[in-house]
């Protein structure tokens, strides 16, 4: 079984963006972009993870392996922006 995770300190950028329900910017590796509040992180019953957002009144989930960058909108953030890579 191949499984792709992101590295525990990109990890830690996501639950910090969670517990401070930042606005963040998120690029897609497909180059789609999605803005909203981060809110969670769930893991489905096949282990793959996904950052809730809230965009607008409707939650969103995004799967972590997905993601390309990461953009803090709130101001004075304790990260501006965050480049992610898979690992094996």
């Amino acid at each position: 079984m191949t499984e792709h995770l992101i590295s525990c300190d990109l990890h830690d950028y996501i639950e910090v963006a969670c517990m401070h329900n930042y606005r963040v910017e998120l690029v897609l590796k497909g180059g789609e972009v999605i803005e909203g509040k981060a809110l969670d992180v769930l893991t489905s019953p096949e282990k793959r993870e996904f950052l809730v957002i809230d965009n607008g009144g409707q939650k969103q989930q995004v799967e972590l392996t997905q993601l390309h960058k990461m953009i803090a909108l709130t101001p004075n953030a304790s990260f501006n922006e965050v480049e992610f890579k898979t690992r094996a």
